[in-house]
């Protein structure tokens, strides 16, 4: 059975922040559109990014990935709104609700002071 839509709607929010409201699953088949879409912004400057998860009702490892992946490749902190308990179960037992809530590491490893 393939994967349904994720559907990502963007909310700039200025300064240098954004808000993407998510729909729809966060897998395999549609993880690399949320890293990109994440890139694109902080391409245009939106380092500080709000994940509104209120739409999502599924996310597997591949999710989880994106989620490191975007963590690890920015400046800014990632805030992770409205997941459902079976998501932020998920979370939670895999240590990545802890992770997420660091700020990101630089290349060289130092923690860097995020607002």
């Amino acid at each position: 059975m393939p994967s349904q839509m994720l559907t990502i709607e963007v909310d700039r929010l200025g300064a240098g922040s954004a808000r993407m409201r998510l729909a729809g699953e966060l897998d395999f088949d549609t993880a690399p559109e949320l890293v990109d879409a994440v890139a694109d912004l902080r391409r245009d400057g939106h380092q500080e990014l709000e994940l509104d998860f209120a739409g999502v009702h599924l996310c597997d490892s591949s999710g989880l990935s994106a989620l490191v992946v975007i963590h690890r490749a920015g400046t800014g902190a990632i805030r992770l709104l409205n997941l459902n308990p079976q998501i932020k179960h998920l979370l939670d037992r895999t240590g990545l609700a802890e992770l997420l809530a660091a700020p990101p590491r630089d290349l060289s490893g130092e923690t860097r002071e995020v607002g």
